[in-house]
């Protein structure tokens, strides 16, 4: 199975990135998408960092009624900060039988070259690329490894839900009801 690998904090999972793994999981090769919840990401703080427990239940709540989304605490029991190719070696690792490819939005290809190893991952596993606002042009625009993936332009952000809940502010709509219903509940990002 080709599975397409969705990296991220989400701090929390909102409307954005559902989009974005649902149009890469319907509209391209890929059969399915895996959330791959990163406990701690290498180039960002960890300042109002929900624990991740918290955070992929909150994913697998916001998914669960899309069979072709799935996530995984693959990064939950690897040295910190978990390295991308490092999660990569063990998925494959884990799972021989699946063909990985990595999700990035196009904000992030102009920096990829800083990532550890990224010629590896762009040789064994490829990316799929989705538009982010204000993307950088990047060298590996035309490397052949590198697929761009036609998918809605958005920006809402974590930070600014985050942020709207500190200052009591609605965040309907920008997360799945259900995902909403539990940070109010357990009073997440107050």
């Amino acid at each position: 199975m080709k599975i397409g690998l969705f990296f991220g904090s989400f701090n929390p999972v909102h409307i954005g990135h559902l989009i974005i793994a649902n149009t890469m999981a319907t509209t391209t090769d890929l059969e399915q998408v895996w959330f791959v919840v990163s406990p701690q990401n290498p180039f960002k703080k960890n300042k109002s960092l929900l624990h991740e427990f918290d955070r992929i239940d909150l994913v697998e709540r916001a998914i669960a009624d899309n069979a072709r989304l799935k996530a995984t605490d693959i990064e939950f029991s690897m040295p910190r900060p978990s390295y991308t190719i490092d999660t990569l070696a063990r998925l494959q690792e884990k799972y021989p039988q699946h063909q990985f490819k990595l999700i990035i939005g196009g904000d992030n290809l102009a920096q990829f070259p800083n990532w550890k190893n990224h010629e590896k991952i762009l040789e064994f596993y490829g990316l799929y690329v989705y538009p982010r606002p204000n993307s950088a042009p990047s060298p590996l625009e035309h490397h052949p490894n590198v697929k761009f993936i036609e998918a809605p332009l958005l920006d809402i952000s974590a930070t600014f839900i985050r942020e709207s809940i500190k200052k009591n502010r609605s965040i309907r709509y920008l997360v799945p009801e259900v995902v909403e219903e539990i940070i109010e509940r357990k009073r997440f990002y107050i």
